[in-house]
């Protein structure tokens, strides 16, 4: 029986993108749709799950994308809403490769600190990416800051990430408390914002005394923490190592095949933010 992967995309055209990484991982057959709302999307639930028996449907999952995560979470809402008994799929949830590439940039990370003793910061800790960072991060026992240029929006993030990880530390900043209070015992430092935001100058992190790891994740220039170039993979700076965002790519990539191929072995996982996390434990 042929394994099936029906990707739901949120965007106008289903992302290219996850259907090459889908197919790269061995998924047989891939139905693409897009435009996909709450709305929309239970009759195709249906014809996922009334088409098999139960004992057969681990060959069909789902994978829910899309550049937008607020939207990509609504439709998992639905998804799992639809489900009932043993007529059930398995499911993803990447929407912007968040889930995934923030997984690959703490998994960076603990190659080069203790997870369960580091002081983390993350820059943009309120978007999707730097969200999922922090939530990993805390999840992992790291005393985490979430600094983002609005400081409400910083605490909001702050108490959603408490409320899924209720051991978490988080407490939240703001870019405008400067880097020097930002960086204040910090071993870890991740930078998630948005495509042109750059938030620290060179000197501004090379002059942290306690920092030991420095992951960027903006690809398009300006750097988000100048001196770390997209492809830097391990590269040694001072006594900063640094990663940048294609430089952690690769993990994203084996961590996202990882999460399709994981799909098939049951019918009834859920592959979110937190199950992601783990999966990425046993990638290499």
């Amino acid at each position: 029986m042929k394994r099936i992967l029906i990707q739901l995309d949120t965007d106008p055209l289903p992302s290219v993108f996850d259907r090459v990484v889908a197919v790269d991982a061995g998924v047989e057959e891939l139905f693409s749709y897009a435009g996909i709302t709450p709305d929309n999307v239970t009759p195709l639930v249906h014809g996922a799950i009334f088409t098999r028996g139960p004992a057969d449907l681990k060959n069909t999952a789902i994978f829910i994308g899309g550049s937008d995560v607020a939207a990509g979470e609504a439709v998992l809402k639905k998804v799992l809403q639809a489900f009932f008994g043993p007529m059930r799929v398995s499911v993803l949830i990447d929407s912007n490769g968040s889930n995934t590439t923030a997984a690959a940039a703490v998994k960076a990370a603990a190659r080069h600190v203790d997870l369960a003793k580091t002081t983390a910061v993350v820059l943009g800790g309120t978007g999707p990416v730097g969200h999922r960072a922090a939530q990993i991060l805390a999840s992992r026992g790291a005393k985490v800051r979430v600094v983002s240029r609005d400081a409400k929006r910083a605490e909001h993030t702050r108490r959603q990430i408490e409320s899924v990880v209720p051991e978490a530390r988080v407490n939240a900043g703001s870019l405008s408390e400067g880097p020097q209070l930002l960086l204040k015992d910090a071993e870890t430092l991740i930078a998630a914002g948005a495509a042109g935001v750059q938030f620290l100058k060179s000197n501004d992190w090379k002059a942290s005394k306690s920092l030991k790891v420095a992951i960027d994740l903006n690809a398009v220039p300006p750097e988000g923490l100048e001196g770390i170039k997209a492809t830097d993979k391990a590269v040694e700076q001072g006594a900063v190592t640094t990663y940048g965002a294609i430089g952690v790519g690769g993990l994203k990539m084996k961590i996202h095949k990882a999460a399709i191929q994981k799909l098939f072995e049951s019918n009834d996982l859920v592959l979110d933010t937190t199950a992601i996390a783990a999966l990425a434990e046993e990638v290499g």
